[in-house]
């Protein structure tokens, strides 16, 4: 079974709403409070250390 990418995530801003984002292409909701989108972002990694993140293809 090949190694598969490490996940980066990080947050950008458009207007008044931010939206976490990582490098196997996952995106998050866009959210209002930064909190939250980085909460996401927080999620997505677990999800994806656990192989069940939506978006994350498995190798």
């Amino acid at each position: 079974m090949p190694d598969r990418a490490p996940h980066a995530t990080s947050t950008t801003e458009r207007g008044s709403f931010c939206t976490a984002r990582c490098t196997c292409g996952w995106r998050g909701p866009a959210r209002r409070a930064r909190s939250q989108a980085r909460t996401d972002a927080e999620r997505h990694l677990v999800d994806a250390g656990a192989g069940s993140g939506p978006g994350c293809p498995l190798e």
